[in-house]
């Protein structure tokens, strides 16, 4: 098992290198005095993002899939305090459709299979995974500052060799990260063995880098592609 350690580092060297493209460093640079922008319909973001849909998953797929985004949500959770209102007012200001109160958007988010007993309904369809998709991507450019400053702390404490926890920042997210999916997930994993601390603490951070990509231009499509890869595996 990787211990914390060895994952900060690997999220560091792939934050790095994602960090040196040029095009990345550029965006970031001429985004940080400006207003940060969100997603709309109408964005150019969303008319990227559109084609990426003909790839379309099998039912197998869609519950790895719902089972990532809950977690990218749980995420946002922990890090920037993002709740129910926030969800139902991002999908608004999106014009989406099914999200109409807390029940509805619950039985969505609880369908994942990693949560306690699969509560909920045990179907996501597509349109709804895009859905939830615009709204995690909307959220987390919203909160991009937030991301931006934990990614940065990371990456200055793995250069320093402190763990993570040393930060305020980055401590807080991850005791809340940790406590919500013991509170909402399942206990064991597919294969019947319990889920570690150690590797809470890796996925959050994953979750925690992940987000900084999907906070930008393009995140929607980062975001999808990310989803279907990952969906051939198991979430966690």
């Amino acid at each position: 098992m990787t211990s914390v350690s060895g994952t900060v580092t690997i999220f560091a060297t792939r934050l790095q290198h994602q960090l040196e493209s040029p095009i990345l460093v550029e965006d970031m640079r001429s985004r940080s005095n400006r207003p940060l922008t969100t997603l709309t319909p109408r964005s150019a973001q969303w008319q990227e993002w559109a084609p990426a849909i003909s790839a379309t998953p099998n039912p197998a797929q869609l519950d790895n899939i719902k089972a990532q985004l809950d977690l990218v949500l749980m995420a946002l959770e922990a890090l920037a305090g993002v709740g129910s209102d926030a969800m139902l007012q991002a999908a608004a200001e999106l014009k989406l459709e099914g999200f109409t109160d807390r029940v509805s958007l619950w039985r969505m988010r609880a369908s994942s299979p990693l949560r306690k007993g699969s509560g909920g309904r045990k179907k996501l369809d597509i349109e709804e995974a895009r859905a939830l998709v615009l709204i995690s991507c909307y959220l987390a450019s919203e909160h991009q500052v937030r991301i931006r400053q934990a990614v940065a702390l990371l990456e200055k404490l793995t250069e320093q060799g402190r763990p993570p926890h040393q930060a305020a920042l980055l401590g807080d997210y991850l005791d809340r990260f940790q406590n919500t999916y013991q509170e909402r997930m399942a206990e064991y994993l597919a294969d019947g063995e319990a889920i570690t601390p150690d590797q809470l603490t890796h996925l959050s951070l994953k979750l925690l880098i992940d987000l900084l990509f999907y906070s930008g231009p393009g995140g929607p499509r980062r975001l999808w592609m990310a989803l279907l890869d990952r969906s051939i595996q198991r979430p966690l």
